[in-house]
């Protein structure tokens, strides 16, 4: 399985390569590039029309070179449902976005009366495939509690906070692409050694696919990978971490996204009670922008913090 591990990444990696100089033409010749939000940093300005929904790219790549390399396993499957339902979401969201020229696509409710549709139907595959399991086991212990009945609203409630994670760290060239593929590397290794393979040539084939995207989305960035991208990813953490019963250990391996989701609630709850902003601006990202940090050096200190939480999630797995 190692050997399929491996021929997959490569294959996605250069799939994904290749197609992407493709996409970026068809979306010039088409005009839909990024809408920059008016309020963010000025140096973002120069960002405007730039190619966007590059993870229709790098998401199909992935699933389909990791189906059959994957030998179709139901675990597998049901984790590709749940990526592609997620990027359904982003996909129509940016579409919204570049076909009106604007900056805002599907409103919030319907964002999420999508993710709670993806949410009922994983749990329906959890219940076919026999892997619905209702324990939380708390990181760096074995201790495991049990939620019961509250379990379809935790699933519910993970796979919300983390497309919403993603999508808010992907503000940076390179950001959100980066601290995937260094993610997904980790629930590779976790998912191999759960003993679910499939799941693992997933994983590892989501990984290959945001390093090929990454030559076309670091900085200066050619391609984004708009809503469709960053909602997979999202859920694709979502997903494997219910499926390797990691649930809680997603917190430390995509620490990054919860900081940056974090920054944003501090954010707004500070300057509904107070009047004052903690942050110069959220998400943390452009905090340190607007400190003066060049974006080259954000991202990297931010990848930095990506490879330690995730090395730190592997640990605590190994315990």
């Amino acid at each position: 399985m190692a050997f399929n591990i491996t021929i997959a990444f490569i294959i996605t990696f250069v799939i994904t390569a290749i197609a992407c100089p493709i996409f970026i033409t068809r979306m010039r010749l088409l005009q839909y590039g990024q809408q920059i939000r008016e309020d963010g940093p000025g140096r973002h300005v120069k960002k405007a029309g730039t190619p966007t929904m590059g993870g229709v790219v790098f998401i199909l790549a992935a699933v389909l070179v990791s189906i059959p390399a994957g030998s179709f396993s139901p675990v597998l499957l049901t984790a590709a449902l749940v990526i592609l339902g997620c990027g359904l979401i982003g996909f129509l969201d940016d579409y919204l976005k570049v076909s009106h020229h604007r900056s805002l696509g599907l409103k919030a409710r319907s964002k999420i009366a999508g993710q709670a549709v993806i949410a009922v139907i994983l749990i329906i595959l959890l219940h076919l495939t026999g892997l619905y399991s209702t324990g939380l086991t708390i990181p760096f212990t074995k201790v495991v509690f049990d939620i019961g009945l509250l379990y379809p609203l935790f699933i519910f409630l993970l796979i919300t906070a983390s497309t919403n994670s993603v999508n808010l760290t992907d503000g940076l060239d390179g950001l959100a692409s980066g601290i995937s593929a260094i993610g997904l590397l980790a629930y590779a290794y976790i998912a191999s050694h759960s003993g679910l393979s499939g799941l693992s040539v997933l994983a590892g084939s989501l990984a290959a696919a945001c390093l090929g995207f990454l030559i076309y989305n670091r900085h200066p960035a050619r391609l984004f990978m708009g809503d469709v991208g960053s909602l997979a990813l999202g859920g694709a953490f979502a997903v494997m971490a219910v499926l390797t019963k990691t649930e809680l250990l997603l917190i430390i391996i995509g620490l990054i996204f919860v900081i940056e989701a974090l920054s944003v609630i501090v954010q707004v709850v500070s300057f509904q009670l107070t009047g004052k902003r903690v942050l110069l601006m959220s998400p943390l990202h452009h905090h340190f922008e607007l400190k003066g940090w060049s974006e080259w050096r954000v991202v990297t200190v931010f990848w930095a913090g990506g490879f330690l939480s995730a090395l730190l999630g592997i640990i605590a797995y190994r315990i």
